[in-house]
């Protein structure tokens, strides 16, 4: 009967972190998103963060060709110049995915 209780109390904690860790993710993908938006301001920036928090974690399983992801990159680097294009690409371009 012991044995029974433990196992409940494993599953019901396991079901009530669900919702805590569903959380935590997002705010993680949003706060990703938040930084790759950059200086991105009104209908641009609505855009990119409406597409960047649909983005499925599954669609970043397939790893992306260098080609791919240069013009993702480059995408997101909009108008930065200079040293700060050059730090926001070597960044972006050596994230995983």
């Amino acid at each position: 009967m012991k044995m029974q209780a433990i196992i409940t109390a494993l599953a019901l904690t396991g079901l009530l972190a669900s919702p805590a860790f569903a959380a935590n993710s997002q705010q993680t993908k949003m706060a990703d998103c938040n930084k790759q938006a950059g200086d991105k301001k009104g209908d641009e920036r609505k855009a990119f963060m409406k597409s960047c928090l649909a983005a499925t974690p599954a669609a970043a399983s397939t790893p992306m060709s260098q080609q791919d992801k240069m013009k993702m990159c480059n995408t997101q680097a909009g108008d930065k110049k200079g040293d700060d294009r050059k730090a926001f690409m070597k960044t972006c371009l050596s994230n995983k995915g």
